[in-house]
C-alpha cells in the first residue's frame, strides 16, 4: 500500500502539469482508499480484482490525455507556465483524489481482510514492517534515480504475488498494458528523473546547440546557455544587474543558492569571482550542468559543488562570503505528500536571510533574482531585506514582474539605480517566518481555491463512508479512533515540517522522517504488546505533556545547536508524543471488537488531520500542536468506558 501511495504521488505530480503543488490531496486519496478497503474488507464482495485495471487506466489516460490544472489568480503565486489550459483546481483535485482512492482500495482490501484474521496488534505490527519495508524500497529507488517504468514493474510484482492463481493471467495483460507505457515514457529522449522530478531536456534551437531548456514535471524550469548569451541576450538582463550594484564587492568568496545547470556560476567566474560555492537541492539537474553546459562551469577548480538544500547549507557552513546569490531558486513541487511547504519555502524567511547576513564579510552584499510573477511578491522580498539589513536595498524591474534586490551589508555596500520605497497605497506583505514559511500567501483570506477542494474531498470521504459502512452511528463506538487519526496525521505533518526546517527540506530527510515516524509507531506496538503500560489516562496526560514542551520550545531554537545535538533535541521533541500517542492507540484498538472498522475509522479521521493542516496558513506550524493537543483532547473523551477499563 505504501509503495503504491509514494509512487502515485510522484508520478501523477509529474505527469498532471501543476498536481505537484497539491501532492497531498493524492495521500488523502489514499487515505480514504485505505479506510474504504478496510471496510469493503467486511463485505461478501470485493473490489480487489478491479485495482490492477483501474490503475493501468489511470496511467495510460494521463500519457495519452495531459491534464493541466490551471491556476490563476494572484491569492497564491504558482511558479509555471503562464499560459495554461485545463479544468480549474477545484474539479480536477478531487477527481484525481477519488481515482487514487479506488485504485489504493484494492490491497487495502487484501490488508483488511488479514486484519480479520489476526489478533489486532499482531496485525498492526506486520501493517506497520510492510510500511517500512515499502518506504525503504522507494527510498532506495530515489537514490538511484530509478524511472517509473521501475516502480510500475515493481507494482505489477507485488499485485502478481497478491493476486490469486486465476487472476494472474488477467493481471499480467493489464501489467502488459502499465509497464509498456511506463517504458515509452521511460525511453523518450531527454527524460530523465531525478529525487524530486520528472527531468526533460530538449534543444531550444537546432542551430544553436548550447541552448538547452530543462523542463520538470512538465513545466519549463530552465534555460542552460553560455554565460556570454546569457548577460547579453538573457532575460532582461537580471544575471548582470547584481554585479552593476555592487562595483566594489572583491567576490573573493561567491555562495550561489539555486546553481541548478550551472549558468549562474559560469556568470560568476566571467566576473572574476575567486571562488564559488554552488549549491543546488537536486542532484540531477546538478549531472545535466556538468556534462552539457558549454562553459563547462562545474570543471573549473574554482568551484565547489554542493548537493544540499540552501537553508541547510547556511546552517552547516562557517564560511564567509562576499556575495551570497539566490539565482531563481523557485520549485514546483511539495517538500513531501504530507505537506504544504514547497521545497524553497524556508530559504526566504526572515530567520534565513538573518543568516545570510551572519554570513556576509564586513562589505558583503546578498542579491536574489526572479521573475516574480506579482509586484506585491517583490516588495514583501524587499521589506524582508530591509527588515533584515536595516537598510532598503536596490530593487530592479523589468517587463513581466522579473526583478533584482540588491542589498549590502550597508547602504554605502551598494550603488542603487532605484532604491526600494514601500507602497504606501496597498501596503507591504509582512515578511515570511519559520512558523509561516507560506513565501507566496499573500494573506488576508483563506484561499477560495482550498476552501472548495477541500470541501469537495471532505463530502467524497463522507459519501464513500456511509456508502461503505452504513448508519454513521454504528461507527460511533469508534469515535475516539477517529480524532486519534485526525490528531496523529496533523501531528506527523508538523515534524515534517520542524525536520525539513533543521535538516533541510532534501528528500532524504523528508524519507528518514516516515520511517522514523514508523519505527516509532512499531515500538510503541511492541511495547504494549510485551510491556504492561500506565492506564489510558495516565498515558493521554504524557501526550498532553509531550506536546506543551513540544510547542514551548520552538524549532528555530534549536537552528545554533551543532548538528548531533541538534538531531537529538529534535528527536525527542518530535517522536515522544508519537510515540505516547500510539502507546494509547495501541492499547485501545487491541480491545476493539473490529479491528478492520477502528482502523478504518482511524484512517478515515487522518484525511480530516489532512485538511486541517491548511490552518497553518493562518496560525503557524507551531499553533498547529495546540489543534492536535484539542483532537487528542477528543478522543479522550470520547473513549467508550468499557474501552477504557479493558485497557
Amino acid at each position: 500500500m505504501l509503495f503504491l501511495e509514494l509512487a502515485l504521488i510522484r508520478w501523477l505530480g509529474a505527469n498532471v502539469i501543476h498536481l505537484s503543488y497539491f501532492s497531498n490531496f493524492v495521500l488523502l486519496g489514499s487515505f480514504l482508499g485505505i479506510g474504504a478497503g478496510f471496510l469493503i474488507s467486511r463485505k461478501s464482495w470485493s473490489i480487489w480484482p478491479a485495482s490492477m485495471p483501474l490503475l493501468s487506466i489511470l496511467i495510460v489516460g494521463v500519457l495519452w490525455f495531459p491534464v493541466t490544472i490551471e491556476r490563476t489568480g494572484s491569492d497564491v503565486i504558482y511558479f509555471t507556465s503562464l499560459e495554461t489550459s485545463g479544468p480549474p483546481a477545484w474539479l480536477a483535485l478531487p477527481i484525481i483524489f477519488a481515482m487514487v482512492a479506488v485504485v489504493v482500495a484494492g490491497p487495502a482490501e487484501v490488508v483488511g481482510r488479514c486484519f480479520g484474521k489476526l489478533p489486532p496488534l499482531t496485525a498492526y505490527r506486520y501493517d506497520l514492517i510492510g510500511s517500512l519495508l515499502g518506504i525503504s524500497a522507494f527510498t532506495a529507488l530515489s537514490f538511484l534515480h530509478a524511472p517509473s517504468v521501475v516502480w510500475g514493474f515493481i507494482a505489477f510484482i507485488l499485485y502478481l504475488v497478491l493476486a490469486g492463481p486465476s487472476r494472474r493471467l488477467v493481471t499480467c495483460a493489464w501489467a502488459l498494458m502499465l509497464v509498456g507505457k511506463l517504458l515509452q515514457e521511460t525511453l523518450a529522449p531527454g527524460v530523465s528523473w531525478s529525487p524530486y522530478y520528472k527531468v526533460e531536456t530538449k534543444k531550444v534551437d537546432p542551430a544553436d546547440p548550447n541552448l538547452l531548456l530543462i523542463g520538470v514535471n512538465g513545466v519549463p524550469h530552465q534555460l542552460m546557455a553560455p554565460a556570454k548569451w546569457k548577460l547579453e541576450q538573457g532575460e532582461k538582463r537580471i544575471y548582470d544587474t547584481p554585479y552593476l550594484r555592487l562595483p566594489g564587492n572583491p567576490l573573493d568568496d561567491v555562495l550561489i543558492i539555486g546553481a541548478g545547470s550551472g549558468s549562474d556560476v559560469a556568470i560568476a567566474l566571467r566576473k572574476q569571482a575567486r571562488h564559488v560555492d554552488a549549491v543546488d537541492i537536486d542532484p540531477r539537474i546538478l549531472k545535466i550542468g556538468m556534462e552539457q553546459n558549454p562553459d563547462r562551469p562545474y570543471a573549473d577548480k574554482r568551484v565547489t559543488m554542493h548537493t544540499n538544500d540552501g537553508r541547510a547549507f547556511l546552517e552547516s557552513t562557517g564560511r564567509k562570503y562576499d556575495l551570497v546569490l539566490f539565482a531563481l531558486p523557485d520549485s514546483l513541487t511539495l517538500v513531501s505528500g504530507a505537506s504544504q511547504i514547497r521545497l524553497e519555502s524556508f530559504l526566504f524567511t526572515q530567520e534565513a536571510l538573518a543568516s545570510v547576513r551572519e554570513h556576509l564579510k564586513p562589505h558583503g552584499a546578498f542579491a536574489m533574482y526572479n521573475a516574480y510573477r506579482e509586484h506585491w511578491l517583490i516588495d514583501r522580498l524587499a521589506g524582508t531585506a530591509a527588515t533584515v539589513f536595516g537598510h532598503a536595498p536596490c530593487v530592479d524591474t523589468f517587463a513581466g514582474a522579473h526583478a533584482v534586490i540588491t542589498i549590502g551589508m550597508t547602504a554605502a555596500d551598494q550603488r542603487c539605480e532605484t532604491t526600494w520605497a514601500p507602497d504606501s497605497r496597498h501596503g507591504v506583505v509582512s515578511p515570511a517566518t519559520d512558523n509561516m514559511p507560506f513565501l507566496y500567501f499573500r494573506g488576508g483570506s483563506f484561499p477560495p481555491l482550498y476552501t472548495i477542494t477541500l470541501l469537495a474531498v471532505l463530502l467524497t470521504s463522507l459519501v464513500a463512508v456511509r456508502t461503505l459502512a452504513g448508519p454513521l452511528r454504528d461507527m460511533r463506538p469508534y469515535a475516539d479512533l477517529f480524532f486519534m487519526g485526525a490528531a496523529f496525521l496533523l501531528l506527523e505533518t508538523k515534524n515534517v515540517a520542524t525536520f525539513a526546517l533543521l535538516f533541510g527540506t532534501t528528500w532524504f530527510v523528508n524519507a528518514l522522517v516516515f520511517a522514523g515516524v514508523l519505527v516509532i509507531v512499531l515500538a510503541a506496538v511492541e511495547t504494549t504488546r510485551k510491556f504492561r503500560t500506565p492506564s489510558l489516562p495516565v498515558v493521554y496526560a504524557g501526550v498532553a505533556a509531550s506536546l506543551a514542551l513540544a510547542w514551548v520550545i520552538r524549532p528555530e531554537w534549536l537552528l545554533p545547536l551543532p548538528f548531533a545535538p541538534r538531531l537529538l533535541a529534535a528527536t525527542l521533541l518530535a517522536f515522544l508524543p508519537i510515540y505516547l500517542a500510539n502507546v494509547a492507540f495501541s492499547k485501545r484498538f487491541q480491545n476493539s471488537s473490529d479491528s478492520q472498522a477502528a482502523f478504518a475509522v482511524n484512517l478515515l479521521g487522518a484525511i480530516v488531520g489532512g485538511c486541517l493542516e491548511y490552518a497553518a496558513l493562518v496560525i503557524g506550524y507551531n499553533n498547529l500542536l495546540i489543534v492536535t493537543g484539542l483532537l487528542y483532547l477528543a478522543a479522550f473523551l470520547l473513549m467508550p468506558r468499557t474501552a477504557a477499563r479493558s485497557a
